[in-house]
């Protein structure tokens, strides 16, 4: 069974952006799994986060729960990403949320040449966003996303 998960970074309770994306979902098959990184209570990773993090991914541990998020982005068929335009970009939770999920070994590698190599199962990656006016120059937040789906995750 296609495995989508859905990432609802929407903070308002009738927001525009999940009402679409939701309409995207009924389209796809398969069981959907939705995280609001909002509740997860995430923070920026600091330094001593980011020790701990590579010591367990040079260890090949990733039974901290700390990798529950990427280890549910690297089994996922199907990505759907719902952000709000916010600020030329989309919410912080998802950026944090991204820190998170961009774990080597687990969501991405590097090759012998030191380019990234894909190791996630999604082959289709969703990007949902409304705005509310005119979108007036560049959407920094698609840019961002299109940039990791294509670089490192091969999508």
């Amino acid at each position: 069974m296609n495995k989508i998960l859905y990432i609802n970074t929407c903070v308002r309770a009738n927001s525009r952006t999940n009402r679409l994306a939701k309409a995207v979902l009924e389209k796809l098959e398969g069981k959907v799994k939705e995280v609001r990184p909002l509740d997860f209570g995430l923070e920026p990773l600091t330094e001593r986060m980011l020790e701990e993090r590579t010591a367990a991914c040079k260890a090949g541990d990733y039974t901290d729960p700390t990798f529950d998020a990427a280890a549910d982005f690297a089994e996922a068929d199907t990505i759907v990403i719902a952000a709000p335009f916010w600020d030329f970009s989309f919410p912080a939770q998802l950026k944090i949320y991204i820190e998170r999920i961009m774990v080597e070994g687990l969501t991405f590698r590097y090759g012998a040449d030191g380019n990234p190599e894909r190791i996630i199962k999604a082959t289709r990656l969703i990007y949902v966003s409304t705005a509310g006016g005119p979108i007036v120059g560049s959407h920094l937040g698609y840019d961002y996303i299109a940039a990791l789906a294509k670089y490192f995750w091969q999508i």
